[in-house]
């Protein structure tokens, strides 16, 4: 994969990813211009989606049946430089019917954080990833 980054201000890039661009800056506290995620924000996305999209297929294929599926992720960073990212919590919500299999849906979970997601993988060599899942604002697993 290769990708391509142009400075379009003081801190911001453009970001050409095989025809999808975006915008990455930071903080005016900083010295940017506030114009688009930080590079570390979008590692937390990418996981996110990399998870998600896991959590989606394996769900598909188990026959589970979901209204909406969401998540959050919270890092925690080291005080020195490079700051990195020490402690990641993500948060699954998970929304439907109340007799949705919740060993499936676990292990739906389970698999895209030990097996599929080669962000999670990436990350985990840093940094502790947890998490939780919610099925309709209950949690199921800790």
């Amino acid at each position: 994969m290769k990708v391509k980054a142009i400075q379009t201000g003081n801190l911001s890039f453009e970001i050409d990813q095989s025809g999808h661009k975006y915008t990455v800056d930071t903080k005016k506290e900083f010295g940017g211009d506030d114009k688009g995620p930080s590079p570390k924000a979008l590692l937390l996305g990418g996981l996110l989606g990399c998870s998600g999209m896991d959590v989606a297929s394996v769900l598909k294929k188990m026959h589970i049946e979901y209204e909406e599926l969401s998540m959050t992720a919270d890092a925690e960073q080291t005080e020195e430089h490079p700051k990195i990212y020490k402690d990641i919590m993500m948060e699954y919500f998970i929304k439907g019917s109340d007799d949705l299999d919740i060993t499936k849906i676990k292990r739906a979970v389970e698999l895209s954080m030990t097996k599929y997601c080669g962000v999670a993988a990436m990350l985990r060599k840093n940094s502790t990833i947890r998490y939780k899942i919610f099925l309709n604002d209950r949690l199921i697993h800790e």
